[in-house]
């Protein structure tokens, strides 16, 4: 699913105008190469993202959305950073802002594949030979990849 109920609802209420929600990203790796998917609507690669529900645990949603994304199933490592994205604005013209939360998750099973129609792929990369990607997604990236174990976070 796309676009989660809840925020429909708030849409309905709210318009275009700017929501804050809570994001997640699932960064897996796995000997030396990272997943990462192609979006059907921009075509964009970045890594398995999405918003957590309401009353949902950040780690559980970023393993819900690797599973329905990417027909991957993985473990949460650890979180890698905790970020607020640049405001997005949507074709339709809905704006959001998003705290994400990052984690580096340990590939356990699955030949990735766009399971749920938001992506158009889904592959494994190199570490060393990315696509181009945008700079929030690859810092994001980068973090999860970093020898650091505590989350990178802006003091």
């Amino acid at each position: 699913m796309a676009t989660p109920d809840f925020v429909l609802e708030l849409r309905e209420k709210v318009g275009h105008a700017p929501l804050w929600l809570i994001g997640t990203a699932a960064i897996v790796v796995r000997d030396g190469e990272v997943l990462l998917v192609r979006r059907a609507d921009d075509g964009a690669w970045t890594p398995v993202t999405g918003i957590v529900d309401p009353g949902e645990e950040p780690a559980q949603a970023a393993r819900r959305e690797l599973l329905e994304e990417a027909a991957v199933v993985g473990e949460a490592v650890r979180v890698t950073s905790i970020r607020v994205s640049p405001m997005i604005t949507y074709s339709n013209g809905d704006q959001t802002q998003y705290v994400n939360i990052d984690f580096l998750f340990r590939w356990i099973s699955g030949d990735p594949h766009p399971a749920d129609g938001e992506n158009t792929d889904a592959r494994w990369f190199p570490v060393d030979a990315l696509p181009e990607m945008s700079d929030w997604h690859r810092e994001g990236v980068e973090h999860a990849l970093s020898a650091e174990e505590a989350a990178h976070f802006i003091p």
